[in-house]
């Protein structure tokens, strides 16, 4: 794929929702953490287990980080991820389409 030289790489949807999956197993390893998350975002278990996967619960499971600077911090220490990749990220998959890294 051709790139203008000045861009940074594009972040590939199988990226984004790689660093999504390993938000929610982030958030699900630890029950305070998926609590707090099914409580901020109104999502029950049960929609959680059929829509996991989904690009939307994966951009509510991105969001519900990003409001939270210490616990994305924790995140993205823990898989090695510099914590500006989120927010590409999480466009992506809000918005089904590769993003230019800035």
């Amino acid at each position: 794929m051709w790139r203008p030289r000045d861009k940074k790489p594009v972040m590939s949807a199988e990226r984004a929702e790689e660093i999504a999956a390993n938000a929610l197993a982030f958030l699900a390893a630890d029950a305070a953490r998926m609590m707090q998350f099914l409580e901020t975002t109104g999502v029950s278990l049960d929609d959680l287990r059929r829509d996991a996967g989904s690009p939307r619960m994966l951009t509510a499971v991105l969001d519900h980080l990003v409001q939270d600077e210490s616990l994305l911090l924790v995140f993205t220490s823990s898989i090695g991820l510099p914590p500006e990749d989120i927010g590409p990220a999480r466009d992506v998959l809000a918005n089904d389409r590769p993003q230019i890294l800035e």
